[in-house]
């Protein structure tokens, strides 16, 4: 029985159709082994064209629907007409042909919640660069440095008058190695691209932190909000990321004997699972115990971090510019001044490398140099 390939249409966003072919019977998938009647092309068009661009746009993507749409009924109904070479050639020309910048999309979609954020950031202005397409053939050095050169020029979407920062630059596109690095093992590139791409590499950035003196005062200063104020120097105090705290339950705190707190959790952002040691200081801040599966922090938001915690701080008297992740620097910094091991403060910050903890002890040596100063010998 011969089988029958159509080309389709479906609704997406935008008032554009992605185009699919839709097979009867249904196939057997080549690469995920499943039944499938449906395999979409990585292609769109407009629903209502109305300048010549977007007319031009239609026609070609209705062309090249209707190439793949032959070329995969003869594969599969005419098998013998083909050799294995000129099999896995159309293979990789039918999946040259789909659109990066929806590959793209996908990976974003699919991201860890505490990275999605910077995942869909970074689509937004590969898509604003690319105008929404851009094939898998068409990838090359030559489009990733210009994409590079884009984000290094471009304006941030916060301000028309200001550059998005290097630093933010090079978290996206590292965003954009890693969708290269994949798609090569998806089968969409012939090469690893992503290997030739050197990265932005990041400027080093002023970290403000509260001293134990200044700290100390901040938490000697109501707040008005309980639960921000206890998750704060619980951060202060375990260096635990906030996408962590947030998540925190409370059955993932032990108490063994002889020993003290824990916090067993997998790390949001790095997937490390962790046994974090935690004073009985940090673990006051907890509150009393509740149910296994509950939040210990419950409701725990963006609200507190960017709005209520400033408060607290000019509240205190602090006239640091500091933000939430500061108390992050905060507990690094000072674990460095009290002589803790920096492989050891790289573990319970969850870092991956002990170079990113290094930077830490590029801030203490001035500290220590101003503490050196002040013991003199009246002659």
């Amino acid at each position: 029985m011969s089988i029958k390939v159509n080309l389709r249409k479906k609704v997406i966003t935008d008032k554009r159709h992605s185009l699919y072919l839709d097979f009867y019977p249904e196939i057997t998938h080549p690469e995920t082994g499943k039944s499938t009647r449906r395999e979409f092309l990585g292609l769109y068009t407009y629903d209502d064209p109305t300048s010549f661009a977007e007319k031009q746009h239609n026609k070609e993507a209705m062309h090249r629907a209707e190439q793949i749409r032959f070329i995969r009924e003869n594969c599969l109904n005419k098998p013998e007409i083909y050799s294995g070479f000129e099999k896995e050639q159309l293979r990789l020309k039918l999946k040259g042909e789909k659109n990066f910048v929806e590959f793209f999309k996908d990976l974003a979609d699919r991201s860890p919640e505490s990275n999605q954020g910077n995942w869909l950031s970074a689509y937004k202005f590969l898509e604003a660069y690319t105008n929404g397409e851009v094939k898998f053939e068409e990838l090359n050095e030559k489009f990733c440095g210009r994409f590079k050169n884009h984000l290094l020029q471009v304006k941030s979407n916060r301000s028309d008058l200001a550059k998005l920062s290097k630093n933010t630059a090079s978290s996206y596109f590292n965003k954009f190695k890693a969708a290269l690095r994949q798609a090569y093992q998806d089968g969409y590139l012939a090469f690893d691209l992503n290997t030739r791409i050197d990265p932005i590499k990041q400027e080093e950035t002023h970290r403000n932190f509260l001293t134990i003196e200044e700290l100390t005062t901040l938490a000697k200063t109501e707040s008005g909000n309980p639960r921000m104020q206890n998750a704060a120097l619980f951060f202060a105090l375990t260096g635990v990321r906030f996408c962590d705290i947030q998540k925190m339950k409370w059955s993932e705190i032990e108490h063994i004997e002889g020993q003290g707190y824990f916090f067993k959790f997998t790390q949001s952002k790095t997937q490390g699972v962790e046994m974090m040691p935690i004073s009985e200081q940090a673990y006051s801040f907890l509150g009393a115990p509740q149910g296994d599966s509950d939040l210990i922090f419950n409701g725990l938001c963006n609200k507190d971090r960017y709005v209520d915690f400033p408060k607290w701080v000019k509240q205190a008297g602090i006239t640091k510019d500091l933000t939430f992740n500061c108390l992050r620097h905060t507990f690094a910094i000072l674990q460095l001044i009290h002589k803790t091991d920096i492989f050891t403060i790289s573990k319970m910050l969850g870092h991956r490398s002990v170079k990113t903890t290094q930077i830490y002890a590029k801030i203490v040596d001035p500290i220590k140099r101003e503490a050196s100063n002040k013991i003199k010998i009246e002659i």
